[in-house]
């Protein structure tokens, strides 16, 4: 199985860069995993909601043009279906079998996904009510991958 994190923005820290490389090199057993990064828009501090509407556009066309047509599209949102370590797990062994082969899961910037990329998804998937920074969000993201692997595998795994 294919799977890309779209994302916008660098690591800029090192201890997240390297949280990343661990789980990367984890679930090489399990898959081909790709991060596709975008630029992110410089936000200023007082912001209209008109001018951060725009930003988010701005890097919603940005992610729009790295997804892939026969890709299913899983968009981090906190209006997405909530689900456990377990329930994750089901969801990828379903989408595998039936027949997808290409996952890209989508996180946003600062200020989030755009309508557009929102609209695009296959699937909305909510990891918390809580808002997190996007640089964790991708580690956290990349655990719960792992986790689901060693789940479908019946492979031991912390709790």
């Amino acid at each position: 199985m294919q799977i890309d994190i779209l994302c916008v923005g660098k690591i800029k820290e090192k201890y997240f860069r390297d949280a990343l490389e661990e789980y990367k090199k984890r679930l090489s057993r399990y898959c081909r995993l790709c991060e596709i990064e975008v630029p992110d828009e410089k936000t200023p501090d007082s912001a209209s909601e008109a001018e951060e509407r725009q930003i988010r556009e701005r890097e919603g066309e940005r992610l729009l043009s790295k997804m892939a047509a026969n890709a299913t599209v899983i968009a981090l949102a906190i209006d997405g279906k909530g689900r456990s370590s377990e329930g994750f797990a089901m969801d990828l062994e379903q989408l595998s079998v039936g027949g997808v082969s290409h996952i890209q899961f989508v996180i946003g910037g600062s200020l989030g996904l755009s309508d557009a990329v929102l609209s695009r998804a296959d699937r909305k998937l909510s990891f918390s009510a809580m808002t997190f920074p996007h640089q964790l969000m991708r580690v956290i993201l990349l655990e719960q991958i792992y986790r689901a692997f060693r789940i479908l595998r019946n492979e031991p795994y912390h709790k």
